[in-house]
């Protein structure tokens, strides 16, 4: 009997609550929604969904800031609409993984509120610190120390109750919990082992790598706290604390176990992920999303250097093979839609969203699918500030404005990286709202969602959600793709995305043509055996290959060419 875990050989589905479906019609997606779409959701064949966060929130940070932990915010449903989900989601061989946010909670969690008490016993469940004084003002604070929130501007936040600072990773709303104090921990388990119990399959940890601090909290050398947070060694000891006093205490189950860590090394990941050290079963980094980065950061996109990509994602493949493993993934609820970002979303749309997903899923690692990337979804054309509900988008606005930067820079840059590219409403239908709602939606729906939509693809063996159903099967099908050995090729090609995939006595030779223009392939081995090769999957249609087995295909291309944004994968 096999003792690899199902995750292994598995690909996980991300909704996002809020856009996925909507079933009272108020704008706003649900629980009972989500159970309405099930059927869609396990048709693709995935293995497991990750929820985000359903908890009870004021939503300054979509849900990202949680009051309580055990209970559903009234817009998503309640906990028995959950319950129902779970035993619904398990009767299709589904499981369910919740969305974890421990670094920090609301500042309308009762146990910040006891906190602002400083003779409260709650009191060092925050990070609490008085000011420093500032010379230029007599009688006036400065904050803590120089750390600066990832939203930018100050870390810490002046509390008019108790006349102390409270550090906050975010927004002044979400207000860090202190993990040094044993009691915080303790809570955070208990709350764990409760949905659990419900039945709960995992957790993904919301930026779980800055729940520990350094002591003393010394100033930063550039001000940026990450640089300060993510390398705390402390980390894993709180995260090999918590495989023992949470999932030890269900022997018979398997969970998964998903570790979002900002700043993240391959060095430090292995840490976190080799089995022996049992800490967390896989993380996400974000690495490979940040090579179109520019100088100012995120709202300075780049144009993507394919080179960069390719280097990062195959740096993360060598360094964890063996040791750790990878999560994979091009979308989720905090990017903008891929296909839009680095593929094509007009002439060549088909052809980029299959390619930039059959890549990844052919990567070793467990795959991450997030709503609507089934179906090819693209970015909104936001065009005024007014547009954006992120606020992430806002701040970044406001500073950008501060900077003087012009502003055609500034919404054109948030109209390509907004996080809000990625929270337009779920394209099911042509109809009005997308088949999302009977209401009014709570971000505006694409005006493509009339053609790019569920059941316009539903039945089309060419269309990218029958491509995702054959990439999601291959997985469960070929050794190779899970546990066979990565090797970059050609890493200096600005067009060619070419690795090879090694298991025993097969071998897969995956290429594809990152351009709107035909590619030649070099000369020589392995190349020469592309198209006498057997055909597991493409993405043109006479290509299309089959999920197990393959076929003799590519009879459509020049011998030797790829089309444009063309993905091949052929065993040689």
């Amino acid at each position: 009997m096999s003792t690899e875990p199902w995750w292994r050989r598995a690909v996980v589905y991300q909704v996002y609550p809020r856009s996925f479906a909507d079933s009272d019609g108020d704008g706003i997606g649900d629980i009972r929604g989500i159970l309405q779409r099930l059927d869609h959701i396990a048709a693709l064949g995935v293995d497991a969904v990750w929820l985000s966060p359903v908890y009870v929130s004021p939503q300054v940070d979509n849900g990202y800031d949680i009051s309580d932990y055990q209970a559903i915010d009234p817009t998503f449903g309640t906990l028995a609409d959950l319950d129902e989900l779970i035993e619904a989601m398990h009767a299709r061989g589904l499981r369910l993984v919740m969305d974890l946010v421990v670094n920090h909670t609301s500042d309308q969690h009762p146990w910040f509120q006891e906190s602002r008490d400083p003779a409260s016993p709650r009191r060092d469940w925050y990070i609490w610190r008085p000011g420093r004084p500032d010379p230029d003002d007599p009688g006036a604070t400065l904050p803590p120390n120089n750390w600066s929130s990832v939203f930018l501007g100050s870390a810490w936040e002046l509390d008019p109750v108790s006349g102390e600072y409270y550090l906050h990773s975010f927004t002044p709303q979400q207000p860090d919990l202190n993990w040094a104090e044993p009691a915080v921990r303790q809570a955070v388990y208990a709350m764990m082992r409760w949905w659990l119990d419900r039945g709960v399959d995992g957790f993904r940890m919301d930026v779980i790598n800055l729940i520990s601090k350094p002591e003393g909290l010394p100033d930063a050398e550039q001000g940026n706290q990450l640089e300060m947070v993510v390398n705390d060694p402390g980390l894993h000891r709180y995260l090999a604390e918590m495989r023992r006093e949470v999932f030890d205490a269900y022997p018979d189950r398997t969970f998964l176990t998903v570790g979002e860590m900002l700043a993240v090394t391959p060095e430090q990941a292995v840490l976190a992920t080799d089995p022996a050290r049992r800490e967390l079963d896989m993380v996400f980094q974000f690495e490979h999303m940040d090579v179109d980065h520019g100088a100012l950061g995120k709202y300075d996109p780049q144009p993507l250097d394919l080179r960069a990509l390719k280097a990062s994602l195959a740096r993360w493949q060598e360094m964890l093979a063996g040791q750790g493993w990878n999560s994979l993934y091009l979308n989720n609820h905090d990017q903008p839609r891929v296909v839009s970002r680095w593929g094509d979303d007009g002439r060549y749309w088909r052809e980029s969203a299959t390619l930039l997903g059959g890549v990844l899923h052919l990567h070793q690692g467990t795959p991450f699918v997030y709503q609507g990337e089934e179906i090819g979804m693209t970015n909104y054309p936001f065009a005024r500030p007014e547009d954006y509900r992120d606020v992430e988008a806002a701040r970044a606005y406001e500073i950008a404005t501060m900077m003087g930067l012009p502003e055609e820079l500034i919404l054109g840059s948030m109209a390509r990286m907004s996080r809000d590219n990625a929270r337009t409403p779920m394209q099911w239908d042509g109809d009005a709202e997308a088949g999302f709602t009977t209401g009014r939606s709570w971000l505006p729906v694409h005006q493509n969602h009339l053609w790019l939509n569920v059941a316009a693809q539903q039945d089309d063996p060419h269309s990218v959600l029958s491509f995702y159903k054959r990439l999601i099967a291959l997985r469960k099908a070929e050794d190779v793709i899970t546990t066979g050995s990565f090797r970059l090729l050609v890493p200096d090609h600005e067009r060619l995305w070419a690795f090879v995939r090694e298991s025993g006595d097969q071998r897969l030779l995956v290429v594809a043509n990152v351009s709107g223009d035909p590619l030649r392939l070099p000369a020589g081995d392995p190349f020469a055996a592309l198209d006498g090769g057997r055909l597991l999957i493409g993405n043109y249609p006479d290509g299309a290959g089959d999920a197990p087995g393959g076929a003799e295909g590519g009879a459509g291309a020049e011998p030797g060419v790829l089309r444009p944004w063309e993905l091949r994968a052929v065993y040689v």
